[in-house]
């Protein structure tokens, strides 16, 4: 069995691993899992815009793929969590950037209505599982 290799994303990530002690990505050979990322910056911020906060979250998972050796062209799965129900601006702004980050193919996707997320702010969730070819 392959070992474990733990990634921090450079930024929020440090942040997030010195106060929660938890790691955003996980690579086991060719399968890399990351913690589920958030709509903020570096400092822990929810911009007040939905929207805004779901292209953070993606830049977000962009950025802790890249901390792994992945990027976008291996995501497999995406489960997205969504505190507020699924307005309209949800499916548009994440199929947009299925679409613009995935152009070769569609992910299975899982959305999951929850209550709450780890900030209190948060509104939106997204991890994803990628395979490195």
């Amino acid at each position: 069995m392959d070992k474990p290799e733990f990634f921090i994303t450079p930024g929020y990530g440090e942040r997030l691993y010195d106060l929660l002690h938890y790691s955003q990505a996980v690579k086991i050979g060719n399968r890399v899992e990351i913690s589920g990322q958030g709509g903020w910056d570096d400092a822990l911020t929810i911009p007040e815009d939905l929207e805004q906060e779901i292209v953070r979250a993606f830049r977000n998972v962009g950025r802790t793929l890249a901390a792994a050796g992945a990027g976008w062209e291996h995501v497999v799965h995406v489960n997205s969590y969504h505190v507020g129900g699924f307005p309209p601006i949800v499916n548009e702004t994440i199929s947009r950037f299925y679409r613009e980050l995935m152009p070769d193919h569609g992910p299975i996707w899982t959305q999951t209505g929850v209550t709450e997320l780890g900030l209190p702010t948060m509104r939106i969730e997204v991890r994803v599982t990628a395979i490195l070819v």
